[in-house]
């Protein structure tokens, strides 16, 4: 699959999300394998932005496997800060969803919800108008 593109101004709006993320996958000695892009290719399906860990190893290494990644997820290099790489993919839309189709509404055992009553108000008395101020000074 080829590498996602994206421009400048989304690449730093998803960098700003990704900050306070956690690191979703944490890939092992073995580097980039095959369970690890699997694994990174379930997180990107559930949560579209990702942090992934990667073993202390050197710079050139790292990059590397984050070219690697993008290009067989088609996902979008966010950033590459130490030893986390940010990954992007759009959720694909729901194949059994319709865009205008309304779902169904939830159901007590078979029937479905009755539609929530209009509330009622009660009537209040209203309270009887004071004079003056709420502030009383001191002095007669």
């Amino acid at each position: 699959m080829p590498e996602l593109t994206l421009t400048r101004d989304e690449r730093l709006r998803l960098k700003s999300r990704s900050h306070h993320l956690d690191p979703v996958v944490l890939l092992g000695a073995n580097g980039l394998s095959d369970a690890a892009v699997k694994e990174i290719d379930r997180a990107l399906d559930a949560h579209e932005l990702v942090k992934v860990r990667m073993p202390a190893s050197e710079r050139p290494q790292r990059e590397q496997w984050f070219l690697e990644a993008a290009e067989r997820l088609g996902a979008a290099r966010i950033q590459l800060i130490g030893r986390l790489m940010v990954l992007f993919r759009p959720a694909p839309p729901p194949a059994d969803v319709k865009r205008n189709e309304r779902p169904a509404p939830h159901t007590r055992a078979g029937r479905p919800v009755p539609p929530p009553r209009p509330h009622r108000l009660r009537s209040c008395r209203s309270a009887p108008a004071r004079s003056g101020s709420k502030r009383r000074s001191g002095r007669p």
